[in-house]
């Protein structure tokens, strides 16, 4: 099966709506970036924040803390049983999505969420100071994304039998830089975690996209059913935890194949070299993970979003996919 990451670089919201309708197994409502500062991975997800300020004009924002109530104020309305909102102000793919879907009905629908992690580590104070790295707000960032989690999966369960919800952590590959060398694994865990718990009970169904190398032993600690890696340019870092993998696919879990890149690489590509550059990378993993296993619970994603491409890239990026997922079949 096959499905999208998330940002597209349409400006139209209808034509983009349209366009992952008619192209994935398991469509997902589109993110805009070039529509809108808003729909940036962290602004998306920053409304109910306490102290957040934005310069749209800069597309800069931070939080600043001053002598309102605005703490007060959030423990007081904050429930684990309600939903935050994402306003259609930030997030016009999703409102257009459920227009286009409200007469119909679906085995699987997929949304997504910014991560605890890039979100807290994306997003600075006034003084410069990662989010992060002050536990109240760290704490708060994850209260809003969980209620967030909560209310989407209500917005999209009408409609389909099971809502897939992909945590987007790009931040991933770069913890243990130095940049991050303050980042307590065990406090990474429990954020990831928790997210993955929040969408559990929300009756979702928990994924996580890592683009570059991300740290496995946490993905695969984080409790999630379905795992994102971009397949394209970081296939072997899979294989440096056989033992982990194959029992993460032994107990059900679903590797999901970011197999046709969203980067440059997307010019030189066609369905052939994506085809052959997959024969590839699964026979170099099937030394270290059943094949078997590999082949059975596999989803099929570009490497990333397309939000940073052309309108003309990700329909090559999209057609590219599918003819794939016809010649596997084809060859099964």
């Amino acid at each position: 099966m096959t499905t999208g990451i998330g940002s597209l670089p349409h400006t139209d919201p209808i034509k983009a709506c349209r366009l992952v309708l008619d192209t994935f197994d398991i469509p997902f409502w589109p993110q805009f970036p070039k529509l809108s500062f808003h729909e940036l991975m962290i602004p998306q997800f920053s409304e109910g924040m306490p102290f957040v300020r934005m310069d749209e004009y800069r597309e800069t924002m931070w939080i600043e803390r001053d002598d309102s109530d605005a703490l007060t104020r959030f423990y007081e309305t904050y429930s684990e049983d309600v939903g935050i909102l994402i306003s259609e102000d930030y997030s016009k793919g999703l409102y257009t999505f459920i227009k286009f879907i409200e007469d119909k009905h679906f085995k699987f629908l997929k949304g997504q969420t910014t991560g605890p992690l890039t979100f807290t580590l994306g997003l600075k104070d006034s003084r410069g100071k990662l989010i992060f790295f002050d536990e109240e707000l760290r704490e708060i960032s994850l209260l809003i994304l969980k209620a967030k989690i909560k209310w989407q999966i209500e917005m999209l369960k009408p409609y389909a039998d099971n809502v897939i919800i992909f945590i987007d952590e790009p931040i991933l590959s770069a913890l243990g830089s130095t940049s991050y060398i303050g980042v307590n694994p065990e406090e990474a865990l429990r954020l990831l975690r928790e997210t993955s718990d929040a969408i559990k009970q929300a009756g979702g169904i928990p994924g996580i996209h890592c683009c570059g190398k991300g740290d496995w032993p946490l993905v695969i600690n984080s409790d999630v059913n379905i795992i994102n890696f971009d397949a394209y340019d970081y296939a072997e870092t899979i294989s440096l935890y056989p033992t982990e993998f194959t029992n993460f696919l032994k107990e059900g879990g679903y590797l999901a194949w970011g197999i046709v890149p969203t980067t440059d690489a997307i010019r030189e590509e066609n369905t052939e070299s994506i085809k052959r550059r997959f024969d590839t990378k699964l026979e170099e993993l099937s030394k270290f993970i059943p094949s078997t296993l590999l082949l059975s619970q596999i989803l099929l994603t570009p490497s990333c979003g397309t939000g940073s491409r052309s309108v003309e890239e990700t329909v090559k990026v999209f057609k590219i996919l599918i003819e794939l997922k016809k010649l596997l079949k084809g060859a099964s």
